[in-house]
């Protein structure tokens, strides 16, 4: 579901269409009224409900009084580079997080083990290394 939503505008006439490779789209469009906001504003929306296939283009093309031209909000579903960037970094950092994470807990165990064989007296200990007083 796409939402293309206009705020703040007067007069309350507003014309919203959604578009498909430039051409209108009218199948699964729903639109709200036109709602005041208490301030001598308007606000409305336009609701698209919308399967993405690849390659399509699809906008909302707005028209107001007060536009000199429609504005075309162009909806696009593929992240920019430094969004990229960030989720590779993100991941990298998530996994040597993980790295270090097993080595502790491996670290861990092993001496935890070696401590636990050392106290219950299971440790063989050379009787040349005892001192003798």
């Amino acid at each position: 579901m796409l939402v293309c939503s206009a705020y703040n505008f007067s007069p309350k006439q507003i014309q919203l269409t959604w578009l498909r490779n430039d051409q209108d789209v009218t199948e699964g469009v729903s639109y709200t009224d036109v709602i005041p906001d208490g301030k001598l504003y308007y606000q409305f929306h336009s609701h698209l409900e919308y399967t993405p296939t690849s390659g399509d283009k699809i906008s909302c093309m707005v028209k107001h009084f007060t536009l000199f031209e429609p504005r075309v909000i162009v909806w696009n579903d593929s992240f920019t580079e430094e969004e990229k960037t960030q989720i590779v970094v993100g991941l990298g950092a998530l996994m040597l997080g993980l790295v270090m994470l097993t080595s502790g807990f491996i670290y861990y165990k092993k001496m935890s083990a070696l401590y636990n064989s050392i106290c219950q007296g299971r440790a063989v200990i050379p009787v040349d290394v005892i001192p003798k007083f």
